[in-house]
């Protein structure tokens, strides 16, 4: 499974329950947070070796170590392929599998290995991989690849993968048969209805109520994005003097609210960027929150898209915006474009 949607609409938080869920029925679960750039792919690899060993020793006492003998000679052999050192001593090395050196072969035999013996014990292998776009495109290409295999061979291997609103996309242009790997979910604004009772819920529960001018207001601040739900309802909840939360609560509620999201949310990511980056993401604000054409914006910025190109590059890689498609960008966060607009007033 893959889930895609903007940064703050809670796929890290499914990705943990779904995680959760299988450790709760013995999985052999490896959770890992690919980076992006060269840095980031020793560290998402080493990252990998280290979660699969660990992941290994937490079977112990359950169904399935008493047939992991072979599966950890695997995982300790992949650790160099992988590039981490120092594998402890809980974990064998001999040569056999996963030790070709060879990236694509020694994680399928891995998968194989450790996948027979949690089928053994009616249990799967499944590997979580949150901001899935940022991984290098070796690694990203052989997880697809034996994912790819497991379905045909019957393996009990799943990745289930979050990421970017481009995560698809990217999974297709890395293997042509990636569209049909997984199921794909978008994850976005939650309708009224939920919003309404995400934030009237734990209120009610907690002996209070809120005023329905109240809600009205707070549903509108948080146009349904669930952080920003959280956000605004426990600015709400700190405002309020009384059981009943007034639309003046509300009121000073979206204030505080927009002022938190500004100086941690928001402000983290415009801090990151240079001055020449700062331009471009105010050409953007202009379109609000929708795509902007990368052509529009080099023309309110009076230079041409090539020359603007490592601009957009460095933006991208700082997890600011991100190319849904060909020829445009939108930013990873919702509300970005109303942040700027209030940093252009200041």
């Amino acid at each position: 499974m893959v889930l895609s949607g903007l940064r703050g609409v809670g796929k890290t938080v499914l990705l943990n329950v779904f995680a959760n869920h299988a450790r709760r029925n013995d999985w052999l679960v490896i959770q890992i947070e690919a980076q992006p750039g060269e840095a980031g792919k020793i560290a998402t690899r080493a990252k990998l070796a280290r979660e699969l060993e660990v992941g290994a020793r937490r079977l112990r006492g359950k169904p399935a170590w008493s047939f992991m003998q072979d599966a950890m000679t695997s995982i300790g052999n992949i650790s160099a392929s992988l590039g981490a050192t120092g594998v402890s001593a809980s974990v064998t090395t001999k040569q056999g599998r996963a030790d070709s050196g060879h990236l694509d072969i020694d994680i399928e035999e891995l998968v194989e290995d450790v996948s027979q013996a949690m089928r053994k014990s009616r249990a799967g292998f499944g590997l979580f991989i949150d901001e899935m776009q940022d991984l290098d495109e070796e690694l990203l290409t052989v997880l697809l690849s034996v994912q790819h295999t497991a379905g045909q061979r019957g393996w009990p291997f799943y990745i289930i993968g979050a990421g970017l609103p481009n995560l698809p996309g990217k999974i297709s242009e890395a293997r042509t048969y990636g569209e049909r790997l997984f199921l794909y979910r978008t994850i976005g604004q939650v309708n009224e209805a939920a919003a309404s009772e995400a934030l009237t819920l734990p209120i009610t529960r907690l002996g209070a109520s809120l005023a329905p001018d109240a809600l009205t207001l707070l549903l509108s601040a948080a146009n349904g994005y669930p952080f920003f739900l959280q956000v605004y309802g426990r600015s709400a909840w700190e405002a309020a003097s009384d059981k009943v939360i007034s639309a003046e609560d509300a009121n000073i509620a979206v204030r505080y609210g927009t002022s938190d999201l500004d100086h941690g949310f928001f402000e983290a990511r415009w801090q990151r960027a240079t001055n020449a980056e700062r331009q471009y993401l105010k050409a953007m604000a202009e379109d609000g929150d929708v795509p902007s054409s990368t052509g529009k914006i080099a023309e309110r910025l009076g230079k041409s898209t090539n020359k603007l190109a490592v601009i957009r590059a460095r933006l991208i890689a700082k997890g600011v915006i991100y190319a849904p498609e060909y020829g445009s960008i939108q930013f990873t966060v919702p509300g970005m474009a109303a942040f700027i607009a209030r940093q252009t007033e200041e």
